[in-house]
């Protein structure tokens, strides 16, 4: 199997930048929407940590499709249900990163304004867990050797 080139790796990074900036306009304008109103803390004590799991939830949904179609896309396998759960515990460990932060500066630090809870959430947060989440996609759900494997075993299986 041939190794991605340097402009291969570039191309998909810049994918997985595009499809995150959708995710990211979603996550935040989700998360803001619901911690200043339905999620506020003046309410809701764990209003903050509530709208960030809501915001990323559906921020993941759409990222999914993204990732699975065009960032991924060539890499992508016929196990569709297999590779979504993989998708979901990826996804779901860069949420607790960004959770993690969030939980830290809101509630150990004490920097509670919409401001400091978008940084920690939506800036740091969502950095760090972008970061985990690209290395485990790419080396894990989508690595190339794992569809190969799957697309030579369905086509061995057709064949009959």
């Amino acid at each position: 199997m041939r190794r991605p080139t340097v402009g291969a790796l570039g191309r998909q990074l810049v994918q997985f930048a595009l499809v995150g900036g959708v995710g990211f306009v979603v996550d935040t304008g989700v998360f803001n929407l619901l911690r200043l109103t339905v999620f506020d803390p003046a309410r809701i004590h764990e209003g903050p940590l509530l709208a960030k799991t809501v915001s990323t939830i559906v921020a993941i949904a759409v990222n999914w499709v993204g990732n699975r179609y065009w960032t991924f896309g060539p890499h992508r396998s016929t196990r569709g249900a297999m590779e979504a759960l993989e998708f979901l515990a990826v996804s779901i460990l860069g949420m607790l990163v960004g959770l993690g932060c969030l939980w830290v500066s809101h509630y150990v630090l004490g920097f509670d304004s919409p401001l400091a809870d978008n940084i920690s959430a939506n800036a740091i947060g969502l950095l760090l867990g972008s970061i985990v989440r690209f290395a485990l996609y790419r080396h894990w759900v989508y690595h190339p050797r794992r569809a190969n494997r799957v697309s030579a075993a369905g086509s061995a299986r057709v064949a009959e």
